[in-house]
C-alpha cells in the first residue's frame, strides 16, 4: 500500500475504532433521531476545507458501509476566492482521504470583502445560496453542513447575549428559496474537542478561516482578533463551565424544553409575532 493509502486507512480505522463512540456513534444517532437521511436522498456533502467538514465527509463515507436503504452522496466544495495555496491544501486533503471532491468557482470573498457591514454574515449567506444552487443542479435534494454540538449551544447563547432573541440552530431546515431542498446537520451531537482529538491523532492539517477579512486583521494586529462574537461566546462558556460542568448540556437541553406559557412573546412558524397578553 502506498503512503497516502496507508494514511487514509489509518484515518478510517480511527473512526471505526478509537473514536467510534465519540464520532461515528453520535453521527448516526443524530441521523436517526432527527431523520436526516431518508431512502432515495442525494446529499451534497459540503466541504469548506476545515476539520469539521472533512470529518463529516469521512463519516458519510463510513455510513455507506452500513446503510440499510439506498442514498447517494456528492462531495461539493466551493472556491469562494481562496488563495492558490489554500485551494491546493483542500485538494491535497481530499486526495489523501480519498474523497471524490467536486469544486466550483465563485467570487464570494470579493463581494463580501467590499461590504462595509458584517462581511462574515454576507459571506455565509452567499455561500449557502451558491451551495443550494450547485447541489440542486447536480440533482441533490439536501445539502449537509458540518455544524457540531458546540456550534449549536454557542448559537443559542449568542442570540440571547447579542441579538436579544432565543433562537436555536436546527438539525434540519427546509429551504425557503429552493423548493424541495433541505439543509441537514448530521454532526449535531458531536463535540468539537473530539473532532480536534481525531484531527491531531491522525496528524491532519486543515484550513481554519482562509478569508481576506481574517487575513487583513491578522496582518494589522498580529493575531486573529476579528471581533468574532462566536469566539467571545466560546470564552464565556469555557469560563462558566469552570463552576458548572453541566452548563453545555443544559444549554443544549433548553432547546427541547421551551415552555411557551412562560415566554413574553414568540414568533410562530408563519412568522407571526405573539404576545403573552393574548392569553388574557
Amino acid at each position: 500500500m502506498d503512503i497516502m493509502g496507508s494514511w487514509n486507512a489509518h484515518i478510517e480505522n480511527s473512526i471505526r475504532g478509537k473514536f467510534h463512540a465519540e464520532l461515528f456513534s453520535r453521527f448516526t444517532k443524530a441521523i436517526v433521531r432527527y431523520r436526516l437521511v431518508e431512502p432515495g436522498d442525494r446529499i451534497a456533502v459540503c466541504i469548506s476545507g476545515g476539520k469539521d467538514s472533512f470529518l463529516m465527509a469521512k463519516l458519510f463515507m463510513e455510513l455507506t458501509r452500513h446503510n440499510k436503504f439506498p442514498f447517494e452522496l456528492r462531495f461539493l466544495s466551493m472556491n469562494p476566492g481562496y488563495s492558490e495555496a489554500n485551494l491546493e491544501s483542500i485538494m491535497d486533503n481530499a486526495r489523501l482521504m480519498k474523497i471524490p471532491l467536486e469544486v466550483f468557482e465563485t467570487q464570494v470573498f470579493e463581494a463580501a470583502f467590499r461590504s462595509e457591514k458584517s462581511p462574515c454574515y454576507l459571506c455565509a449567506r452567499m455561500r449557502r445560496g451558491y451551495l443550494y444552487k450547485e447541489a440542486r443542479d447536480r440533482g441533490c435534494n439536501k445539502i449537509a453542513l458540518a455544524h457540531h454540538y458546540d456550534d449549536v449551544i454557542e448559537t443559542v447563547l449568542m442570540g440571547m447575549l447579542y441579538s436579544g432573541q432565543y433562537s436555536g440552530m436546527m438539525p434540519k431546515l427546509k429551504s425557503t428559496n429552493f423548493t424541495g431542498m433541505q439543509l441537514i446537520r448530521p454532526m449535531y451531537l458531536i463535540r468539537e474537542d473530539d473532532v480536534i482529538r481525531w484531527r491531531d491523532y491522525n496528524d491532519l492539517h486543515f484550513l481554519n478561516c482562509a478569508c481576506r477579512f481574517t487575513e487583513k486583521n491578522y496582518a494589522v494586529s498580529g493575531d486573529d482578533k476579528t471581533g468574532s462574537k462566536r469566539l467571545e461566546t466560546k470564552r464565556i462558556i469555557r469560563k462558566l463551565k469552570e463552576d458548572n460542568p453541566y452548563l453545555e448540556t443544559n444549554i443544549f437541553n433548553s432547546m427541547h424544553n421551551v415552555s411557551l406559557n412562560t415566554l413574553l412573546g414568540y414568533t410562530d412558524t408563519e412568522g407571526n409575532k405573539h404576545d403573552f397578553l393574548e392569553r388574557f
